[in-house]
């Protein structure tokens, strides 16, 4: 009920999830400046179209996907539980919705901004190498079939968590996102690298980096946004 908000834990769950979301444009920032000039709108326009079709879809099935306690498998949780955010953020009174002093939309809001981040970074690897057209039916696609369900396994109480059937073997580590964020857009990356080939011109061309100032402000940003990306996952501000 919402007298069991917890104020101050909210209220860096917020902050933190502003920081998160700002690491997007940052990485936009950082990639864009790394690749020659002819393609650094194709490349910031990446990340933003990340923001967009990963912030509706997650809303959309997202949540349901990697939170649902309808687990199909322990792979991924049943789509169709919350679609749309249903049953989400207010119960049948119209109160808030409230988990460990915070309101479930506000975990929603911290969530999703790691889902845009994760796929953004993916698209480092294949700079010069995509439509732009292409990229966000990928972003939607991989998000569905590789983040939502990784997400669910690992922090939904899918397979791979705490409270899965190999927890007694074995669980992960991941406070922040070392398996659901990095391990797991590092390998699509590398399988995206592998598929598409190396750039038209690589090896016989010069490919320098066309604005370092953008790379270097970039980086800047990503580092600012991390204490929320890192501090954020504590999901508490209570010194504990």
């Amino acid at each position: 009920m919402e007298s069991t908000i917890d104020t101050g834990t909210t209220a860096w769950i917020l902050v933190s999830a502003s920081l998160v979301l700002l690491m997007t444009p940052a990485l936009a920032l950082f990639y864009g400046g790394m690749t020659r000039s002819k393609s650094v709108l194709n490349m910031m326009m990446m990340s933003y179209g990340a923001m967009g079709v990963v912030g509706v879809i997650y809303v959309l099935w997202g949540w349901s996907m990697s939170y649902s306690s309808d687990s199909v498998m322990g792979i991924f949780g049943n789509p169709f539980t919350h679609f749309g955010l249903a049953g989400t953020i207010t119960d049948s009174a119209g109160e808030y919705i409230v988990s460990g002093g915070l309101p479930t939309v506000v975990d929603v809001g911290f969530q999703v901004t790691f889902a845009i981040i994760t796929v953004a970074l993916i698209s480092g690897a294949i700079a010069d190498r995509a439509r732009f057209g292409t990229w966000l039916v990928f972003a939607g696609l991989w998000a569905t079939f590789a983040y939502f369900p990784m997400a669910h396994m690992v922090w939904g109480g899918g397979l791979l968590s705490g409270d899965g059937p190999f927890a007694s073997i074995a669980e992960p580590i991941d406070f922040a996102g070392g398996t659901v964020v990095h391990i797991n857009a590092g390998v699509a990356a590398l399988v995206l690298a592998l598929v598409l080939g190396v750039r038209k011109g690589f090896g016989k061309s010069p490919m320098r980096p066309h604005n370092l100032p953008l790379v270097m402000t970039g980086a800047g940003l990503l580092w600012f946004g991390w204490f929320g990306f890192n501090a954020g996952s504590a999901y508490a501000a209570d010194g504990g």
